[in-house]
Parts: C-alpha cells; structure tokens; sequence
C-alpha cells in the first residue's frame, strides 16, 4: 500500500486533533526513543498510523534537530529490519516535513497482518 506524502495543513490538522489510537507524537530531536519502537510496534498490531517525531505530548511544535536527521532516519531503518529488535521486521518510508522553518518527520506505519514484537520479548497493542 502506497501512503502519499502529506501537506504542511494536513500535518497541522493532525496535530490540531491530538495524540489517538493512531497518532503519537515523539519530542524526539537528537535520537529516536524506545517509545517510538514501541508505538511503531504497537501500530502494526493494531490498525497503523502516524508518528510525528519533533511534536511534543501537547501538540508543540519542536521540531528535529537538522543535524540528526540523517542519524535518527538510518536508526529507525536499523532497528526496524533487524529481526533481534522488532520481529517480524517492516519496511517505513518516513518524510521530511518543512513546518515554519522546523523539521519534523512522519513515519506512516500501516497495520500488519503479522504479529509484531519489539525486542522479541514484548507486544504491544
């Protein structure tokens, strides 16, 4: 399945509606947390959706810091198609989003038909 690129205002109005069974929000700006592996996880059991990285809990704009881009999108590939870490491994093509000079990164990630576990130890749902 295809997931097209999304706009400026279509990223605001997810913001503006708040954190869901499918939106998370991660204030993440140096380096991704576990929690974002564990809502990854999370999403591919259930039914998919968005993660927001640069967002905070209350919906504030952050954003990632330029320098980590590069880091934080390789580590979030490692861990993802590394079976020791998230088993069944996935596939994400996350984007970059330009809000008002601050970057933030969505990672639309679909619903599975597989179940998933997070350091082959936890599920999450």
């Amino acid at each position: 399945m295809l997931e097209l690129r999304m706009t400026v205002k279509e990223i605001n109005h997810l913001i503006s509606n708040g954190e869901s069974l499918t939106l998370e929000f991660k204030s993440c700006q140096n380096q991704l947390s576990e929690s974002v592996f564990e809502s990854v996880c999370a999403f591919l059991n259930r039914s998919g959706g968005h993660i927001l990285l640069g967002v905070t809990d209350q919906g504030d704009v952050l954003g990632v810091k330029e320098t980590a881009i590069e880091g934080l999108l390789k580590n979030l590939a490692n861990v993802v198609n590394n079976p020791q870490q998230l088993n069944p491994t996935s596939y994400f093509s996350p984007e970059v989003i330009d809000m008002d000079g601050k970057k933030v990164i969505r990672i639309y990630v679909p619903e599975s038909s597989q179940v998933h576990r997070f350091k082959n130890q936890r599920y999450y749902t």
